[in-house]
């Protein structure tokens, strides 16, 4: 486990990019490809901004693109929705190989199937993954399925999972948040080889100090994370203070 703590948010971003994009420019050497799984959300916008800098120099024609979840039934159009941020923020910036992105339209089953064995067919070099107000990974709430062997499952959002969403502005009331996303699973992303957690904010302090401090359990699914043989973590001064007083 690495721990990197940066005094503001875009400090944090632009060191998390460069982490990353080495990565993927080692995998790319190594084997003529990478693959990267990614997450979403406000806490990701300074990475995104750096990741996608052309300063970077990664060949993102030789990069693949997973992304972890997304709700169901919600178009593509929604503010909200993942797969419009993915495009936005990244896909519509770099000539990727291919994005393969999670859809909760249409058949749920059928696209879990698809995704499933789209993503066993690849190595995960890098997997950015957030870590929720609660705790979750994904959209793995607690008290998460850490013993599924599946790559991706329907799961319940819980009430403290939809209101961050609100906090974060996608949605006006916690009622408007869908009952139910895709996720990916905790097994599927601890298949990562690297994986990266970029978590800022005062109001990931209480999450990180509970995923630092406590012993690996489902009520804290971040807490898996700290088993992963090359697990990263960043953080800015405010979502570091909490476990900072503890330490």
């Amino acid at each position: 486990m690495r721990i990197n703590i940066f005094n503001t948010t875009d400090e944090m971003g632009r060191d998390a990019a460069r982490f990353i994009a080495a990565k993927l420019n080692a995998a790319i050497e190594a084997r003529g490809e990478a693959c990267i799984v990614l997450s979403t959300g406000a806490s990701q916008f300074a990475m995104f901004e750096h990741l996608t800098d052309e300063q970077l120099k990664v060949d993102w024609t030789k990069v693949t693109m997973f992304h972890l979840d997304e709700y169901v039934a919600l178009p593509g159009t929604h503010i909200a929705s993942f797969r419009r941020y993915l495009k936005e923020r990244f896909a519509s910036r770099v000539p990727l190989k291919e994005a393969v992105y999670v859809s909760g339209e249409g058949d749920v089953q059928e696209q879990i199937a698809s995704l499933t064995e789209r993503i066993r067919a690849k190595q995960i070099d890098v997997g950015v993954i957030g870590i929720g107000e609660n705790g979750h990974i994904a959209f793995n709430d607690p008290p998460a399925d850490f013993e599924t062997q599946e790559s991706y499952i329907v799961v319940n959002l819980d009430d403290r999972c939809k209101q961050q969403q609100v906090g974060e502005g996608w949605f006006a009331t916690a009622d408007e948040v869908p009952d139910q996303a895709i996720s990916m699973t905790v097994s599927q992303i601890m298949k990562a080889d690297c994986i990266v957690s970029i978590a800022p904010y005062a109001v990931k302090q209480d999450a990180i100090a509970r995923t630092l401090t406590s012993e690996v359990t489902n009520r804290v699914p971040a807490t898996i994370l700290k088993t992963h043989p090359d697990w990263n973590l960043w953080l800015d001064a405010a979502s570091a203070a909490g476990w900072m007083r503890m330490e």
